[in-house]
């Protein structure tokens, strides 16, 4: 985990992450659904995503929102869409650009999807919108992931809108933020999309 072992941040990090997982675990399969599209619709009329071209999105985890349908209407629309893959040289992630859903995706590190190396690689700096999931989130744009650092690594150059996607159960009063954390510009979970970060 990133941060100082044993230091106050790390371990109230540890506490709010066995809080949220053990909240998610009441949430059942149609009510994940029913958050996922609400999600979905917030993003959809958000101004910033209308505008995106290049689009940073993902393949969820079981715990994480399922939003390929909206990343499927994007391709749909003629734009461009990239999701994390894991470079086992580096031993970190970097986007690669997938042009079918069904397709270009296959098992990797973690058993989810992720595009293979015939792929092309795209810079975190072309992406102009990046769907980001997490286990927590709050009002200042905090964002608590898995404690492996993959994201804050992956968006430490990113220039693009960033944005924060869960459930209500998610959506915390603070997240414990160290230097290496990448805050989001925004925040949407079913109760709202929250603008946390002047965009850039």
């Amino acid at each position: 985990m990133n941060g100082a072992s044993g230091s106050p941040g790390s371990e109230e990090k540890v506490r709010i992450r066995r809080e949220v997982r053990e909240r998610l675990r009441g949430v059942s399969g149609p009510a994940w659904k029913a958050a996922a599209e609400q999600v979905r619709g917030l993003v959809r009329r958000h101004p910033a995503w209308a505008r995106a071209r290049m689009i940073g999105g993902y393949v969820p985890l079981l715990d994480e929102l399922d939003l390929s349908d909206l990343l499927r209407q994007a391709l749909a629309e003629g734009r461009r869409v990239a999701v994390p893959s894991f470079d086992g040289a580096t031993g970190s992630y970097g986007y690669r650009e997938i042009r079918d859903w069904a397709l270009d995706l296959r098992p990797g590190r973690y058993g989810i999807g992720e595009p293979g190396a015939e792929c092309p690689a795209v810079p975190v700096t072309s992406l102009d919108f990046i769907l980001v999931p997490g286990i927590a989130f709050d009002v200042l744009g905090g964002r608590l992931g898995r404690g492996k650092g993959f994201y804050d690594r992956l968006l430490i150059q990113a220039v693009g809108v960033t944005c924060g996607v869960g459930l209500d159960e998610q959506f915390v009063a603070r997240v414990p933020v160290e230097a290496h954390d990448i805050p989001m510009n925004l925040i949407a979970v079913p109760g709202g999309l929250h603008e946390v970060r002047a965009m850039k």
